[in-house]
């Protein structure tokens, strides 16, 4: 019984004792005491119907609270729960719209034109399923076209094991795997063209040591370099399948110290065996921060240069965040067996070598944290409140250099010494203003000199841009 029922029946027992003596007192006439017993029992029993009507309604209100679902809204996008919190539905979105304007003629064949353009157009529906399944399915409709970025599920059977099947970016480039809200520049620097994208397969991961240490291990179809599965239509052409496996470790993510505790340094690497056709020659080219090309192997339907083989890599990554300083850096190496057949020199093989590296640093101007993953500014833009959000300036340094020895042999090498540049070499500035937690822009100018990659040897002229995007994401 409740608290409740028990001071509403003492108090219905004591009116119906003293309400009656004192009526009968102003009216000189005393109950017998079979009248106040039988008082007693009415009034006991509308004390039953009451408490069981009390009982009805706790056990409604009850019933209600363990099903009625949980929808919620805020500043990370909107959600449905069960009562339970067992089975989740959210619904985010990215839209990333990006402004590119060359200071002089772009020096690429043919040259590229300023222009506006939608980059990315996501929404992302993701949620849980009986507790310990995650799912996301994220279409992407910009740059018109229509793909799915992301498709898989994610059993978390532990902490330390988690299992994902589907398609998601494959564990390896540290600014890969950079949410693309939270990427400071409007495009990924060099080690990023080397890294393989989003892939189709299995992985298997976790975090161990009270999650200082993160680890995953997937099997995959295998991708080009700084490429998608969806560059085949999601569809395999050939049986070779890549390993990928990456460590990551916060070695001072309990410290007292506040300026170690945002150190994190990994390392990952790649293996699979691949053989390229005329229709898919399964080689990589490399683009600028502008998307323009500067290096790609010979092509064509006659004597185009196709993989043959082994292709690995390897890539150090460290990130440093300590209150509003923000430090990336990572290197990565690839190695690639190919091969070319032509009339002059037969059938050539060769095994060439490419590596990238970048170091980019990122401050907040009003003082803000900086962290690899999200941003949370002090204020708001608001013309009413004299708020003006959060500022941060951004530079960084990034190289890649193809192997040399792909330019050698004349018509019978591997990639066009006219065409193609040996080496790429860019840097580049930027501002970033956080309207809030959902809304940036963000201003870069980037230059890339080249070493090669013009007609006779020489150089191709630098590349001077300045790219702009307005990101929203929630």
């Amino acid at each position: 019984m409740s608290l409740s029922s028990t001071r509403l029946r003492s108090a219905i027992l004591a009116s119906a004792v003293f309400l009656p003596l004192s009526a009968a007192h102003a009216q000189q006439a005393e109950p017998t005491v079979q009248d106040l017993l039988k008082r007693i029992e009415e009034q006991d029993q509308k004390i039953l119907v009451l408490e069981r009507k009390l009982e009805i309604q706790d056990d409604a209100a009850k019933t209600a609270k363990e099903t009625t679902p949980v929808v919620k809204a805020s500043p990370k996008g909107f959600s449905f729960q069960s009562a339970d919190g067992q089975n989740v539905i959210k619904l985010r979105g990215t839209l990333h719209f990006d402004g590119r304007f060359f200071e002089s003629d772009d020096p690429s064949t043919p040259p590229l034109v300023d222009t506006w353009q939608v980059t990315r157009l996501r929404p992302i529906i993701e949620g849980t399923v009986g507790g310990i399944y995650d799912f996301k399915f994220m279409p992407d409709f910009g740059q018109g076209k229509t793909i799915i970025q992301d498709a898989y599920v994610t059993a978390r059977v532990l902490p330390q094991f988690q299992v994902t099947a589907g398609k998601f970016k494959a564990p390896f480039g540290l600014e890969r795997l950079q949410s693309a809200n939270d990427i400071r520049f409007v495009a990924r620097a060099f080690p990023t063209s080397l890294a393989p994208n989003r892939d189709l397969g299995l992985q298997v991961g976790g975090s161990v040591l009270s999650d200082r240490l993160a680890y995953a291990v997937s099997w995959t179809n295998g991708v080009n370099d700084g490429g998608s599965t969806d560059s085949f239509g999601d569809v395999d052409t050939n049986s070779g399948k890549e390993w990928t496996a990456r460590l990551f470790a916060l070695p001072f993510g309990n410290s007292d110290s506040f300026v170690l505790r945002g150190f994190g340094v990994g390392i990952a690497g790649t293996h699979g065996s691949f053989d390229g056709t005329t229709a898919q020659p399964l080689v990589p080219s490399y683009k600028t921060p502008a998307q323009s090309t500067f290096f790609a192997y010979r092509g064509g339907t006659v004597t185009p240069v196709l993989a043959n083989g082994t292709r690995d890599r390897i890539g150090p990554q460290f990130y440093w965040y300590a209150g509003r300083f923000g430090l990336l850096g990572e290197y990565t190496h690839q190695s690639q067996d190919v091969v070319r057949t032509t009339v002059a020199a037969g059938r050539k093989t060769a095994t060439f070598d490419t590596s990238a590296w970048q170091l980019q640093a990122s401050w907040f101007l009003t003082g803000e944290e900086e962290s690899f993953r999200g941003f949370k500014p002090n204020n708001v833009f608001s013309l009413d409140n004299h708020t003006w959000g959060a500022f941060e300036l951004v530079a960084r340094y990034h190289v890649l250099d193809p192997d040399d020895d792909a330019f050698l042999g004349g018509a019978a090498s591997f990639a066009d010494p006219n065409v193609s540049a040996r080496k790429a070499s860019a840097f580049g500035v930027g501002l970033n203003w956080y309207f809030n937690e959902n809304l940036k822009w963000v201003l870069d100018y980037d230059q890339t000199s080249f070493d090669g990659g013009a007609p006779g040897g020489a150089d191709r002229p630098d590349e001077k841009v300045f790219l702009t995007r307005f990101a929203l994401g929630f």
